[in-house]
């Protein structure tokens, strides 16, 4: 069994919060590896669906403004009353939203991003995990992804982003907290599966 394994037993074992999609969010800081262990969530769930936050911000100022009442109005809300979502992709190249992106109605919907697991995911989560890395590796992943010419925008969003995960004590709240290759930094037991989020 792996960490994703154990993780997703975790999350199916839970009462779902989102209509009759339990959802699992994966936030940590860009280039952790966030998306890496999304999706190998993701496959020990038979049809389960991976969101992407990359493709919902509104470009490298994205973390705050209208990200989480978009990804609420146009995915979260329709889930909760059993519908399908539907979001519209942010193209990076254009700098400007694109074509729209339908969201079945899952088993297990894992939304990984930075930002994910703000406390107004809290009442809607089963499991909220957290990846961290540190910032000279995440920083040489996002330019060998992105490119040199990417250092001032990610240097930005680093500081933004830290600000964030300050603010909303994302990394303490985390139920499940992992390092950069996908190991546990701590137990994974029932414990993580709490009924109450109020106190987070």
């Amino acid at each position: 069994m792996t960490v994703a394994d154990d993780v997703a037993a975790a999350a199916l074992a839970a009462p779902a919060r989102l209509g009759r999609v339990r959802l699992v969010v994966v936030d940590g800081p860009a280039g952790s590896g966030k998306s890496t262990f999304a999706a190998s969530l993701a496959a020990a769930v038979p049809g389960a669906e991976v969101l992407h936050l990359d493709d919902l911000y509104a470009g490298w100022a994205g973390l705050e403004g209208s990200l989480w009442p978009r990804l609420t109005a146009q995915v979260l809300e329709p889930l909760r009353r059993g519908l399908p979502g539907r979001y519209q992709r942010y193209d990076w190249v254009e700098g400007a939203f694109a074509e729209w992106v339908d969201v079945p109605v899952p088993r297990l919907l894992v939304i990984e991003g930075c930002g994910s697991a703000r406390r107004q995911a809290d009442a809607l989560a089963v499991l909220r995990v957290w990846i961290e890395a540190p910032a000279g590796l995440r920083l040489e992943r996002g330019l060998a992804r992105d490119g040199a010419e990417a250092r001032p925008m990610w240097e930005r969003w680093m500081r933004d982003e830290a600000a964030h995960f300050a603010a909303e004590r994302t990394r303490e709240r985390a139920d499940v907290r992992l390092d950069a290759w996908g190991a546990l930094l701590g137990p994974l037991d029932a414990g993580v599966l709490r009924a109450d989020r109020a106190a987070g």
